[in-house]
């Protein structure tokens, strides 16, 4: 009797367990990590228009960004600095490179000879004027600081223009998710703040070539414009500017939670009520890999099943043959030359004959 209790016992027990665990595997897959950098700081006080310390308001809207989004269970918010330190642009990326972001976001406040006003969003890419070169220009002198940088960015010149093709490559494949993110921000500035709205624009910035994620670098504003400037550096417009930026880091999210997770080998959760659908396999194997697009080619909107020790990874999901086509052409495009179209009904795999039957009733 004592035995069969024991066994009962060690049988729910370990239920617990896995239950357990299943729980905070599931939590970790839903929480959304942002890293959020504090531009300059330590003796890089940033720009000082009238004189204000360019380091000092980055932070405090950093660290608003960061309470506003830390009392929501989704994210986790990492911060490249919390306090008046100095930092290398390289390390701000290794922070949110080792943390496996879903989102870089840096903040700064930008200045000009003119009196200049508004808040503008930038993304990597290749500046499309002087104006946008001489804006990353200034943000990239802060390597002069840094020790040893010639050979940690492989000899790289903010002040050769040529400089910045080199850095373009490694964001490539983030480009449109970064883009996707700046758009909201800046929406936000001009909507909620009505900010003069400068635009999303491209330039070179160091710090983003090396982040392996989307990413956003935020002028804030001018604080050599003395009425923007007085703003930038009151409690009340680093409130607004971190309420606002936090508020387009939730919708950012919310535009791309639409990613379906497949709970079990039978089993989908869907965001619609198709009960039939497609998606195009684009892999698999042994090992688990976080449903980032940074694993997948860029692409987005990904899935997973598992049997056993097998995973299977599925991109896009739709109930149109013709889309589904397109997609597969979309996933072999982006280098998953075995991808294939596969069918399911109610969260079961089917024969894509069993799919063209079903559908054409």
């Amino acid at each position: 009797m004592y035995t069969n209790l024991n066994l009962l016992l060690r049988k729910i027990s370990t239920l617990i367990l896995l239950f357990c665990c299943n729980l905070l595997f599931s939590q970790d897959n839903n929480v959304f990590t942002v890293v959020i950098d504090a531009g300059h700081g330590g003796k890089d006080s940033g720009n000082r228009g009238n004189g204000y310390f360019e380091k000092n308001i980055a932070l405090n809207i950093a660290l608003g960004v960061g309470d506003r989004l830390v009392d929501n269970k989704n994210f986790k918010i990492i911060y490249t600095r919390m306090n008046d330190k100095f930092v290398d642009l390289f390390d701000r990326a290794k922070i949110a490179n080792d943390a496996n972001a879903d989102l870089f976001v840096s903040i700064h406040c930008d200045s000009h000879t003119s009196n200049a006003y508004g808040a503008g969003t930038f993304v990597l890419g290749l500046h499309a004027n002087e104006r946008n070169f001489q804006i990353a220009k200034k943000e990239n002198s802060v390597i002069f600081l840094e020790e040893d940088y010639t050979q940690k960015y492989d000899g790289f010149d903010p002040n050769n223009p040529e400089s910045i093709i080199s850095l373009v490559l490694m964001q490539e494949e983030y480009l449109d998710q970064s883009i996707k993110a700046a758009n909201f921000i800046q929406e936000s500035f001009v909507k909620n703040l009505k900010r003069k709205n400068r635009t999303v624009k491209q330039a070179g910035f160091i710090v983003l070539k090396y982040t392996y994620m989307p990413s956003v670098l935020i002028e804030t504003g001018f604080l050599t414009n003395k009425i923007e400037g007085k703003y930038l550096n009151s409690k009340k417009g680093q409130k607004e500017m971190s309420n606002s930026i936090a508020d387009a880091i939730i919708k950012y999210k919310k535009s791309i939670s639409n990613t379906s997770v497949e709970l079990s080998s039978n089993y989908f959760v869907e965001n619609d009520v198709i009960n039939t659908f497609l998606k195009i396999q684009i892999a698999s194997g042994s090992k688990f890999l976080a449903l980032k697009s940074y694993n997948f080619k860029g692409l987005s909107q990904l899935s997973y099943s598992k049997r056993g020790k097998n995973y299977k990874y599925y991109f896009e999901n739709t109930n149109n043959y013709k889309k589904a086509k397109e997609y597969l052409l979309k996933a072999k495009r982006a280098g998953f030359k075995d991808a294939i179209i596969v069918a399911f009904n109610n969260g079961k795999r089917i024969s894509m004959d069993d799919f063209f039957t079903i559908n054409s009733n």
